[in-house]
């Protein structure tokens, strides 16, 4: 196998880091525009990672934030970000630094990011970033801070012979297209 001198993965990694700190830093100039808002996970272990007690304790590993309505003091530096949270009614002020970040979102528009724990992997035997994504692509459930991602609805059908009977599970996920039935096509 050949080793990597250059670490793609790596610099990777620290330009989409770079893709976060730009919107992130619009959002604290400028606000939010329209419907946008992002779910930020990161590594509550990682060095620089500010959060209270409290906080450490119930999210021991990795722990999810939404930027949307309620935060305020948003701030920006060139390693980190600093924003006030409420968390069950209490005010919390929390660091994270840009390397601790494990996954960025902004639902409003389908984008989204995955990155691993920290930029500095080990050099020999190291899994590759692909492998660490695999693993992390594991569904979790939602944090309790976290709303749960809405449930699709399926379009009418323009025929009503198409229609479904109640209680049938849909042919494919509603995925904002038309869900076509190979049905419609054979011949009765």
């Amino acid at each position: 196998m050949t080793v990597d001198y250059i670490r793609y993965d790596i610099l990777t990694q620290d330009a989409l880091r770079t893709v976060v700190r730009t919107v992130l830093t619009d959002a604290a100039t400028k606000g939010l525009p329209g419907e946008h808002h992002f779910f930020i996970s990161f590594d509550t272990r990682a060095d620089g990672v500010g959060l209270s007690a409290r906080l450490k304790a119930q999210y021991p590993k990795e722990m999810t934030i939404v930027l949307q309505h309620q935060f305020w003091d948003l701030v920006v530096t060139d390693d980190r970000f600093e924003v006030g949270l409420s968390f069950s009614g209490i005010a919390e002020r929390l660091v994270v630094p840009l390397r601790a970040i494990t996954g960025f979102a902004d639902p409003s528009v389908q984008f989204g990011l995955q990155f691993s724990a920290s930029g500095d992997e080990d050099e020999a035997g190291a899994e590759t970033t692909a492998e660490k994504a695999d693993k992390k692509a594991v569904a979790r459930p939602p944090a309790r801070h976290e709303r749960p991602a809405p449930t699709p609805t399926l379009p009418t059908p323009a025929n009503p012979a198409d229609t479904p009977e109640p209680g049938a599970k849909p042919d494919a996920p509603a995925t904002g297209g038309e869900v076509v039935r190979l049905d419609r096509f054979r011949k009765k």
